[in-house]
């Protein structure tokens, strides 16, 4: 029996081939994937052909890609009567109430906060939305917009260093990932505190660093999806902060590595990696790259013909190729395959995708409907902080709404002035399997909201106080 490569590969293709101009294959997939979705609304990591989990990893932005998939159909009118919605239903509820901690990012390594899986999870709650406003479901439409709307605006918070080392003129950039783990309802959300452990590293080397010290070009999904515009200062840093530490000029163009400190490659010495390695050149970032300069308005040419050539004798993309002077001796040469997976559909899947978003001189991945919420000029949303059993935030900001969220019915029992006064609100439901209570920050409030539940199915007190600081 085979196994299904990782979910993100598998969508990955099938959105490549819907850009190639076929509409059959993609929706095949989507309905193999609304089939082999879990009865919680997420995905395994990948799993056998008849839908059995293989690896039980558990990726956000593997919950999220089906639902953008659905959306790229929905848009070019090609689902052929099948409706998704139910799919896409349980999969941004997942995401609601499992994120924003994502146990793998898209490297499958590190648990935390993570800029690639943050945006594409963003744009899957939006794509989401769209979806239950279709079907004239205003309430499910506003909650999964606010959940959203409450990513992006600590997108920064959780995911950009402000005292940055590695180019010393620029103090402030995107990291790869802020450490965190799924089981810990209290995470350090300081970038600049954060350590992070990079387990694929040869024994006997360094393993342990400081999370603004390690970065990855995972950032650039937030362009990709119309979360962030390409000329935005922190993201044009960011990019000179990857230049310098990953970037590799090899006679076919520009490749870059995945991150900095990375142990997954060929040895040193040419030879295959077994516990330990050196990270070598991606093909794969060449072709998001290539995807942010289309965006930004500048020649993608360079880099196509950089993929092509890094590329086999039939056209096949590599994981990764060598990024040192050439090595005869051990049939290593720089630009060309190591010994790694060749080919990697998700690098042959970026580069069709570069070649049809060239072709239409647009991103063909970017959701205009993210786009016109966060880049349209009139991004009014109001602020939201989420407090729920796996994130028991601490602080809200003044003038932010409080939300509390749990997974079944309950009547919030709260105080904004020490108990001197209490107020007793009922939790609103939703189709997303969360119940919530909302509490506006008043600006000249400066007591803590202080709370306690009351599950109204058991009937029974939840017999402690929780409180949230004012800040």
């Amino acid at each position: 029996m085979h196994w299904v490569p990782p979910l993100s590969a598998m969508v990955n293709s099938a959105s490549s081939i819907l850009a190639a101009g076929d509409n059959v294959t993609p929706l095949r997939a989507l309905i193999y994937l609304a089939a082999s979705q879990q009865e919680d609304g997420g995905f395994a990591q990948n799993f056998w052909i008849n839908g059995e989990p293989y690896r039980r990893g558990v990726q956000l932005d593997e919950v999220a890609f089906p639902i953008l998939l659905a959306w790229q159909l929905e848009r070019q009118d090609a689902l052929q009567g099948f409706d998704p919605y139910p799919m896409v239903l349980q999969a941004a509820g997942y995401l609601v109430r499992h994120g924003p901690v994502t146990q793998q990012e898209r490297w499958e390594e590190a648990s935390g906060y993570s800029p690639s899986t943050l945006a594409s999870n963003i744009a899957a709650l939006i794509c989401a939305a769209c979806f239950a406003r279709g079907r004239h479901d205003e309430a499910t439409a506003k909650s999964l917009e606010e959940y959203a709307d409450f990513l992006e605006s600590h997108v920064e918070a959780w995911t950009v260093t402000t005292d940055g080392t590695l180019v010393p003129t620029i103090k402030r950039h995107y990291i790869r990932i802020l450490s965190a783990s799924v089981d810990n309802p209290h995470p350090d959300e300081n970038p600049d505190s954060s350590m992070i452990a990079i387990t694929n590293r040869p024994p006997g080397s360094q393993r342990v660093f400081p999370a603004k010290q390690v970065v990855d070009a995972g950032f650039l999904e937030l362009v990709r999806y119309g979360i962030r515009k390409p000329d935005d200062p922190v993201i044009v840093d960011s990019l000179r902060v990857v230049d310098a530490a990953l970037k590799v000029d090899t006679p076919f163009g520009p490749c870059w590595h995945r991150y900095n400190n990375d142990g997954y490659g060929q040895r040193e010495d040419g030879g295959p990696f077994t516990s330990g390695g050196q990270g070598r050149a991606w093909p794969l970032l060449t072709g998001e790259r290539g995807h942010y300069e289309l965006a930004a308005g500048h020649d993608v040419k360079p880099f196509i013909r950089a993929m092509e050539g890094f590329g086999s004798a039939t056209g096949l993309l590599p994981e990764q190729v060598w990024d040192e002077p050439d090595r005869p001796d051990i049939y290593m040469r720089l630009g060309r395959p190591t010994g790694s997976a060749m080919p990697l559909m998700w690098a042959d899947a970026e580069y069709v995708k570069l070649l049809r978003s060239v072709l239409d001189r647009k991103v063909f991945d970017l959701i205009p409907e993210v786009a016109d919420r966060y880049l349209g000029g009139c991004h009014g949303h109001q602020l939201f902080e989420v407090w729920k059993p796996n994130r028991q935030v601490s602080r809200v900001k003044k003038g932010a709404t409080l939300r509390i969220q749990m997974p079944a019915p309950f009547r919030l029992h709260w105080t904004n002035d020490e108990w001197h006064t209490a107020k007793d609100t009922l939790s609103s439901p939703t189709a997303l399997g969360i119940k919530f209570v909302d509490i506006p920050m008043l600006r000249m409030q400066v007591t803590p909201v202080r709370f306690t539940f009351f599950w109204t199915a058991s009937n029974q007190w939840e017999g402690r106080d929780y409180a949230v600081n004012i800040e």
